[in-house]
């Protein structure tokens, strides 16, 4: 029971101060949204349409462009505004079919459709995607343009006739395959990515930062009236890591909870992805008691903690993700794998990108169970050594 209230303890003196509440819960959710929203998975291009008329080859123009895959088209008022919606970054580009299309194509006359983008790279593919579907429509007009001048009907005659040979005529099937394996971020939904490199940030982060309170009970003697008491040395060690443990967990599980919740963040498998978050909260927890029973006084260890936090955390992958490390850089993605968030956001990318269980990443949680007994063990023995001198 003692152990449980020394870690309890540990758990209330977190959320009693309120600016950790922001720091420890609220800021990692907000940099998820924010890199979410920023980088995270790649959304399908806008392109509007502006449509003048009812007829049925403008009708079927527009089927033509709603129906194109990885297009998210939408249908507009007029031409101004989808040229405003366009500088404005609300679409990537837009279609304007004159009035009067279907009068002028049965008239034989020559139509101009608009397209309108920014002069950018990603428009490109949107400019020949289009192009394809206004051409499919003209070779269809042409045959039976064809067919009427050859006496073999009506032109509406011949446009139908042309229509239906297209519907079932057989084209050229394509297939498509990948090589090797996809970039990272083309894996990714939109917060994924965020969410798991954040949530090992901060667990850290907070769990360095947190090496304070071991400092404040030796300063306020708390330590020592507890041994005053039947308390032993190794309660009292026991307490003070699951306490250190106990916070980790907390915040973790906050952030996984509230990022499935909120984003619909997909974690993997479940036991993969709760072994991996928890031997990684035991090695940082473990850290941080090693810290708080070096540094003397809680500026210190304050202030080298967000240092250390930050900077294994830039290190290891929770701000420039692996894998373009190791594109640009094999060198110090080897580096990387010094600190243990290499070895968990791999562990991460394994469950979530390639669908892997708790078996795919044996090496990756036995890494950071090894961190974790060794930073403990060192912890373990500098906290008793400060106590009984």
């Amino acid at each position: 029971m003692k152990i449980l209230a020394i870690a309890a303890t540990s758990v209330q003196r977190l959320f009693r101060d309120r600016t950790n509440i922001f720091f420890v819960l609220l800021m990692p959710m907000l940099l998820i949204l924010v890199l979410g929203a920023a980088f995270g998975g790649e959304s399908d291009p806008r392109l509007g349409i502006v449509s003048g008329g009812s007829g049925a080859l403008e009708s079927d123009l527009v089927e033509r462009i709603e129906a194109i895959d990885g297009v998210a088209a939408s249908r507009w008022d007029d031409r101004a505004t989808i040229i405003l919606a366009i500088e404005r970054g609300q679409l990537e580009a837009g279609v304007v079919i004159p009035e009067g299309y279907d009068e002028a194509l049965l008239a034989g006359e020559k139509v101009n459709v608009e397209f309108a983008a920014k002069p950018e790279e990603s428009a490109q593919a949107l400019t020949i995607t289009v192009q394809s579907v206004l051409t499919d429509q003209g070779a269809i007009l042409q045959a039976a343009s064809y067919a009427e001048s050859k006496g073999a009907g009506t032109f509406a005659e011949s446009l139908a006739r042309a229509e239906g040979i297209a519907a079932t005529a057989k084209g050229l099937d394509v297939e498509q395959s990948s090589a090797g394996e996809p970039f990272v971020f083309d894996q990714l939904g939109r917060f994924e990515l965020g969410a798991y490199s954040q949530l090992l940030l901060f667990v850290f982060l907070t769990s360095m930062t947190g090496s304070t309170a071991l400092i404040q009970s030796r300063q306020l003697g708390v330590s020592e009236r507890m041994l005053s008491t039947p308390t032993s040395v190794r309660t009292i060690l026991l307490g003070e890591a699951l306490g250190r443990f106990a916070v980790a967990l907390v915040q973790g599980l906050l952030i996984i909870v509230g990022t499935a919740l909120m984003f619909g963040v997909d974690w993997g498998d479940p036991l993969g992805a709760a072994a991996t978050f928890i031997v990684f909260s035991l090695g940082a927890s473990g850290v941080g008691m090693l810290m708080g029973a070096t540094f003397k006084n809680d500026q210190q260890a304050g202030g080298i903690g967000v240092m250390i936090g930050i900077g294994m955390g830039a290190l290891g992958g929770c701000m420039l993700p692996l894998a373009i490390m190791k594109i640009f850089s094999p060198t110090l993605w080897k580096v990387a794998h010094i600190t243990p968030h290499a070895w968990g956001i791999e562990a991460f990318e394994e469950l979530i990108l390639r669908g892997g269980t708790i078996a795919d990443i044996t090496l990756e949680i036995a890494v950071l169970s090894a961190f974790a007994a060794v930073v403990f063990a060192l912890g373990a023995w500098r906290l008793r050594v400060s106590l009984t001198k």
